[in-house]
């Protein structure tokens, strides 16, 4: 809003809440309590430097810790620089605190039993009626950082792997640094007890602002000498949504590798070919992403190479706030099928890849596409919704308990508001009829129920007929993209939920409706 279109306003509602304007004590009282709360509005948006502030960072800019010693006599742009500082500060005494934990919990599974038995070794062995599933193989790792610095950052992490009974694992510290805007430098240190000592040294750089690389070098020493590793990638925007990577691996399995990878709103898309000791082979995969409010992916992809052929199918989803589920199946020639299964809950990976036979049965393939389906459906209706329901509930009911105070006094502000209103809106509805004009015949304000799933959902809306009438200005009523709850004469009747507003008026003598959403702009009389 330029400095005229507030100082418009500003005169419009003092006009509106001028404690001289009412005779009545109570209605004297109200107008008093608004009028101050616009003056204050008006005094922080008049004021170049607080107005600064407010554009950018709204009212938690103006209660900024420290803001107090910013000089009053300084620049729009200089106040800009002393809040950014203020907030490096803040953000240098967060990183103290984190440790940004990650980790991996990988359990193998072999069930060949269920579709492979060997019935002849088993007849006499007590319970061999039951097929045996196995866990063969573990793997858990964990990862957690240390900032020392803005710049500089300790990672240690570690992992335990365990197959068939034999497993061992590995502890290793990195150390970072930011060394500029275009880069950093990574130095490893790492031990175990199947391997030596690991020496390792990473960078990465940007080259252009469309291109960077990744340089990883490696000494890893073990009973057999000094093993040297060399990693590399080279890495280009193609386009907006398009990179293209090469790689270059030298050491134990030397391989080159270039892919191209496509990631768009709605779909991801990735081919691979690498050439290499022991493996080469050629990938294709693509992902498509459904834009509803879980989150849904469909992924599929293709991989031959010297080791065989695989086939991948499967989905994710997203089962709450934190949490998301996903199922793979895997077809190959000839490592056979299994089912992947993987939980992604915040920083924390539960993978569980399922063996389920060493040849290409048909009916391997269809209960490891259909099962995890029917399990999934079952639990999400039985399980995870009303759970989730229960959740948002319990959520719903403690944010209206914390903001049941602030929003009665919201309700009393616009209940006076609106009674304050009442002489100036019959002035412009009489106005408006002169010239058959914008009149509001009804509005509502809230939450409204039209889906039929939703029946049993309780409505909750507030009649704002008066307070977007006393909007209309020469027979217009125009409404930005924001929440419409700080509008005059306006409160939020359902906290925490879905809001919306619809207005039946009156233009030209016909009537319409229109329903907007909570922070959709609205201009009316439609063209």
């Amino acid at each position: 809003a330029s400095q005229e279109e507030l100082k418009a306003a500003y005169r419009r509602l003092c006009m509106l809440y001028h404690p001289d304007k009412h005779r009545d004590p109570e209605l004297k009282t109200q107008a008093e309590r608004l009028f101050n709360l616009v003056h204050q509005a008006y005094e922080v948006l008049s004021d170049p430097q607080t107005r600064a502030i407010y554009d950018i960072y709204g009212r938690r800019g103006l209660e900024m810790e420290g803001w107090e010693v910013v000089e009053r006599k300084r620049t729009p742009a200089e106040i800009r620089e002393e809040f950014e500082r203020l907030q490096r500060e803040r953000e240098e005494r967060r990183l103290q605190q984190r440790t940004n934990p990650k980790g991996t919990i990988s359990v193998g599974i072999d069930a060949t039993d269920l579709f492979d038995r060997y019935d002849e070794e088993y007849e006499d062995v007590p319970g061999s009626s039951f097929p045996q599933i196995e866990i063969n193989k573990m793997h858990i790792s964990q990862s957690i950082e240390a900032p020392l610095t803005a710049t500089d950052t300790a990672i240690l992490s570690g992992n335990l792997s365990t197959q068939n009974g034999n497993g061992g694992g590995s502890i290793n510290l990195a150390l970072r640094r930011v060394t500029s805007a275009k880069g950093w430098g990574e130095l490893e240190f790492g031990a175990g007890d199947l391997q030596g000592p690991l020496f390792g040294l990473k960078m990465f750089r940007n080259l252009t602002p469309r291109c960077f690389i990744t340089t990883n070098c490696a000494l890893q020493f073990s009973s057999r000498g000094i093993r040297p590793g060399l990693t590399t990638v080279l890495a280009r925007n193609l386009d907006k949504n398009t990179m293209g990577y090469l790689q270059w691996r030298w050491g134990i399995q030397s391989a080159m590798n270039t892919s191209i990878v496509r990631d768009t709103k709605t779909s991801h898309f990735t081919v691979a070919l690498q050439l290499g000791i022991p493996h080469s082979f050629m990938m294709v995969s693509y992902q498509h992403k459904f834009q509803d409010e879980d989150q849904t992916r469909v992924k599929g992809s293709l991989k031959a190479g010297f080791f065989g052929t695989i086939v991948e199918y499967g989905a994710e989803r997203k089962i709450s706030r934190h949490s998301i589920l996903g199922a793979t199946v895997s077809v190959g020639v000839p490592q056979g099928v299994s089912l992947k299964i993987k939980l992604n809950r915040a920083s924390q990976t539960y993978f569980f890849p399922v063996h389920l036979t060493d040849q290409l049965l048909p009916s391997a393939v269809f209960y490891a596409t259909v099962g995890p389906l029917v399990i999934y459906f079952a639990m999400h209706r039985l399980i995870i919704k009303p759970y989730l329901r229960a959740q948002k509930e319990r959520e719903l009911e403690k944010q209206r308990e914390n903001t049941a105070s602030d929003i009665l006094q919201k309700k009393q502000e616009a209940e006076a508001a609106v009674r304050l209103m009442q002489e100036s809106v019959r002035r412009i509805i009489e106005a408006e009829e002169a010239r058959m004009g914008l009149i509001v015949v009804n509005a509502w304000y809230g939450k409204f129920v039209n889906d039929n799933s939703r029946k049993n959902e309780k409505v909750k809306v507030i009649d704002v007929t008066v307070p977007l009438q006393c909007l209309v200005k020469d027979s217009k009523l125009i409404l930005t993209e924001a929440s419409k709850v700080g509008l005059p004469g306006f409160y939020d009747p359902c906290v925490g939920e879905e809001k919306s507003l619809k207005v039946l008026y009156q233009f030209r003598g016909v009537l319409h409706q229109v329903m907007s959403a909570d922070n959709e702009a609205l201009r009316i009389p439609k063209q």
